[in-house]
């Protein structure tokens, strides 16, 4: 009969033979790869022209090439031989090229027409052919060496035929047709002979000039020098885009980028300085035709070089079509002209351009818009700091106007456009808030992850941009791209990359660069941008900030009266408190349009209360207003934060007033004190009502600070200081009286009674003044042993600390300047008693407040004799003494360490 083990048993074997065998597999691949490493040649250090990272096949990959492991390299030559071989040819064509210089400018004189001619003819034609001869033989480096003499020779060639054939002519136009000879014949040289490397860049280099020069030779006025370096620009372009070789395409983009940037900065140039509406029409052509360009070069080019098109195309066309009309709007309004061209370029959203020249164009619309925030916002600032000028003359009487009260010297008329700048954009940007969800479903073609296109004429983008980054794939409207977010939408090389390589479809105009350099930036995977939602509320806040900012600086613009500005910037604040209440209470929390409603509101409520400064009647009017509108923004509000901050400020606002009543009545500063202290006052009994409300602490050390001013404005006199300091040790005890605030308000109330009754004996000018403690210290003391006995845990800093530094600080004080004797021996008689007692009772506060009294009275009466003996001492021996003590206090540094630790441990475990 066969046995048949129970499950579990079965179980257990079957997992150690698993176990066994994958030891065995393990062993096995181990042996597999020792042998395959044995067998196989020495890896490759380097991989020379190929990232392996990089995804797709490695080179040499392709279908009929042998298999090769994942980032295989061929292995690197050795560098040395290349090295010195490269040396010796630089310096070989280096030495051939002084000797020609030498020959053509020194011993050209000494021969005849013919053999001149018959010795650069033939230098010249040798240079030339030799190259040919050694690609055959396959040096190259030696070809290029040549090559460059030969370039030498034939700007020694053309400079000797104007030397001897045609010294009468002018020197720019020769240059100008000796360049563009020179291309032609280095371009045809280098097509000719495609291995060289030199050729075609200098064909390019050349190119440069020809146009330049005639113009400059001509005479042309400027803007003919304009279309010349224009027109050099495009050629440069088309030879980046069509051209042969990576060094011609690179020199040809720098090339285009330097005469192209000219161009457009002599059609601006011509633009803004004409005389009229006619005279900027010409230059306008200039800049159109390079808007026209460009974005036909962002057609075809990759996506970085498109966007640049694109940038610069919108740049362009904004400087052309707005410089017509701005000659015809008066000062300062040129810059809405421009604004208004700016914000037509959003239009390119509905063309038919590639993705990245839209972004690009959509870019250049985003510049001409901060360029025309950046100009108007100044002034803005000045409106909102302007009335600190009014701080030194306070109650002087109302100005007349609104500017008269800002004491700002900027030229207003000029500005006249800049409220209806901020309003436009304000407006703009509402828009864009109000209609988010629209606005994301136009914008979504512009963040497709999978049309990236390489450039391709209606090919989509290759990642999100401008406008359409965060806008589509993150809108909570659904109006994101189709297809966001899948695996592999931004992967690079994967699906859109093969847009750009040649024979997948589409032209590839820049094989200088990989297929996959432009596809998937700014989508693919771990690239982090901003989402719908927050774009969304950055457009709101910028509404908010831009329209208050557009309405205040309209007053000013407008020069309204002094009491309609004080009204309208007070509705203001009104607003932007209804917003910000609003959008608390709305449960969005610290989204970017409440908060930046409450920011504008602190902000609008301080530039307008420092305005009314000017008359009295407007300060009660203004603050008053203000302290009631945050007071009421802090009952409506529905989340803590910014309660607390509208209670804040209408705590501050209450302070205020306190302050202007002070000033109405005649009272000096520091008889202004006590009354600038109910305020402080009033949070403390709000705080008692609030309880653990989060909005009490706020308000109640706002009111602290209230007390601190009261308590700074009373400090030249000292009778009123004590008095203050003696109402707030009030309201500070007050405050004690509930738990929470115990452990802070209750030792605060104590060395604020203390404090007042030093400062008032001081300002009686009291010899005596343990005739007034010594009837505190000993009720004091008898309540502290009292509590000792009730509750032995209780400290001795609460039981005792009062009342023995009611007594011993005050006479310690008057002790210091006592020249009798009786007075110190009597101080220190009691404090070495409290001393001794706090020790043989461990008592803390007895220890260390009479030892600290009685080291300081024995210092005072050691004073004197420690200065005589020292002026009889010589002088070198305190430093010596000194620097004796700090070496064997170093010495002993961690046995010091130590007994500062026990020290403090002993004090620690004291009561």
């Amino acid at each position: 009969m066969e046995h048949v083990p129970p499950p579990a048993e079965e179980l257990a074997r079957l997992d150690r033979e698993l176990a066994e065998l994958d030891a065995r597999r393990a062993q096995l691949l181990t042996r597999r790869a020792w042998l395959l490493a044995a067998l196989r040649p020495p890896a490759p250090t380097a991989a020379p022209g190929w990232n392996p990272s990089a995804w797709g096949a490695p080179p040499g990959g392709g279908p009929g090439a042998p298999a090769q492991p994942w980032g295989y390299v061929p292995p690197k030559q050795p560098s040395a031989p290349r090295s010195a071989q490269n040396v010796l040819l630089t310096l070989g064509g280096l030495l051939l090229t002084v000797a020609a210089v030498a020959f053509t400018l020194v011993s050209w004189g000494s021969m005849g027409i013919g053999g001149r001619s018959a010795v650069l003819a033939a230098v010249t034609l040798g240079a030339l052919t030799a190259p040919a001869v050694l690609l055959r033989r396959k040096l190259a480096a030696t070809a290029e060496a040549l090559a460059a003499l030969a370039l030498v020779l034939t700007l020694l060639d053309a400079y000797a035929v104007h030397a001897v054939a045609a010294p009468d002519t002018d020197g720019l136009g020769f240059t100008a047709v000796a360049s563009a000879v020179l291309a032609a014949l280095w371009t045809a040289y280098g097509l000719a002979l495609g291995k060289l490397r030199l050729p075609l860049p200098a064909a390019v280099v050349l190119a440069q000039w020809p146009l330049l020069f005639w113009a400059w030779a001509a005479g042309a006025p400027a803007l003919v020098v304009g279309w010349a370096l224009l027109a050099t620009a495009v050629l440069d372009g088309t030879i980046a885009l069509l051209g042969k070789g990576a060094g011609a395409r690179i020199t040809a983009c720098v090339g285009g980028a330097v005469m192209g940037f000219s161009a457009l900065l002599v059609g601006l140039t011509l633009s803004t300085t004409a005389s009229g509406p006619l005279g900027a029409v010409a230059p306008g052509a200039l800049l159109l035709t390079a808007a026209a360009a460009a974005l036909a070069g962002a057609w075809r080019a990759p996506e970085g070089f498109a966007r640049t098109g694109g940038v610069v195309a919108g740049l362009a066309a904004v400087a052309a079509v707005g410089g017509v009309p701005a000659h015809a709007v008066p000062d300062g309004w040129q810059v809405l002209v421009y604004l208004l061209c700016g914000l037509a370029l959003t239009a390119v959203v509905r063309s038919r351009l590639p993705g990245n020249a839209t972004r690009g164009v959509l870019a250049a619309s985003g510049a001409v818009l901060a360029g025309a925030l950046v100009w108007a916002l100044p002034p803005v600032a000045a409106v909102l700091l302007g009335p600190v000028t009014l701080l030194p003359d306070v109650w002087a009487g109302s100005p007349e106007d609104f500017r008269s009260a800002l004491g700002s010297t900027l030229r207003w008329p000029e500005l006249s456009a800049a409220p209806v700048v901020l309003a436009l954009v304000a407006g703009l940007l509402g828009a864009a808030y109000r209609w988010w969800p629209s606005l994301a479903r136009l914008a979504a073609p512009l963040g497709e992850p999978g049309a990236a296109g390489a450039g391709a004429p209606g090919a989509g983008s290759a990642s999100a941009g401008a406008l359409g980054a965060g806008v589509a794939g993150a809108e909570t409207a659904g109006a994101g791209a189709p297809g966001a977010g899948t695996p592999g939408a931004g992967t690079p090389g994967v699906g859109a990359a093969s847009a750009g390589v040649p024979g997948a479809g589409a032209a590839a105009p820049w094989p200088a660069w990989p297929a996959w350099s432009g596809a998937g930036v700014g989508s693919g995977p771990g690239v982090r941008r901003p989402s719908g939602a927050a774009l969304r509320g950055a457009a709101g806040a910028g509404a908010v900030a831009l329209g208050w900012g557009a309405l205040l600086l309209a007053g000013a613009v407008l020069n309204v009266p002094y009491a309609l500005a004080l009204a309208g910037e007070t509705v203001l604040v009104a607003g932007l408190l209804a917003l910000a209440v609003r959008g608390a209470g709305s449960g969005r929390g610290a989204s970017a349009v409440p908060v930046t409603a409450l920011v504008g509101a602190v902000a609008g409520a301080a530039s307008v209360g420092v305005l009314s400064l000017a008359s009295e009647g407007a300060s009660y009017a203004v603050v008053g207003a203000l302290a009631a509108l945050f007071a009421g923004a802090a009952v409506r509000a529905g989340s803590e934060v910014p309660r607390a901050v509208f209670a804040v400020a209408s705590t501050v606002m209450a302070t205020v007033l306190t302050g202007f009543a002070g000033r109405s009545l005649g009272l000096a500063p520091h008889e202004t004190a006590p009354l600038v202290l109910l305020v402080p006052a009033l949070t403390v009994l709000l705080g008692a009502r609030l309880r653990r409300n989060p909005v009490a602490l706020p308000v109640e050390l706002t009111g602290a600070l209230g007390a601190l001013v009261a308590v700074g404005l009373a400090v030249p006199d000292a009778p009123f200081l004590a008095l203050v300091l003696a109402l707030c040790g009030v309201l500070a005890a007050g405050a004690a009286v509930r738990p929470e605030r115990r452990p802070v308000a209750g030792y605060l109330a104590a060395a604020l009674f203390v404090l007042a009754t030093w400062v008032r004996l001081a300002a009686s000018e009291v010899s005596f003044p343990e005739a007034y403690t010594l009837p505190v210290t000993v009720p004091a003391l008898v309540v502290g042993f009292l509590r000792r006995r009730k509750d032995p845990e209780a400290s001795s800093w609460t039981a005792y600390g009062p009342g023995l530094a009611a007594t011993l600080l005050p006479s310690l004080a008057v002790a210091w300047t006592d020249t009798d004797w009786l007075r110190p021996l009597l101080l220190g008689v009691a404090a070495l008693v409290v001393t001794l007692l706090g020790a043989r009772y461990r008592l803390q506060a007895l220890l260390v407040l009479g030892g600290a009294v009685l080291a300081l009275d024995g210092l005072h009466e050691l004073a004197p004799y420690v200065v005589q003996v020292a002026g009889t001492l010589p002088r070198w021996l305190p430093p010596a003494l000194a620097g004796l003590l700090l070496l064997v206090v170093g010495a002993t540094y961690e046995q010091r360490l130590r007994d500062a630790r026990r020290l403090k441990d002993a004090l620690g475990r004291m009561r």
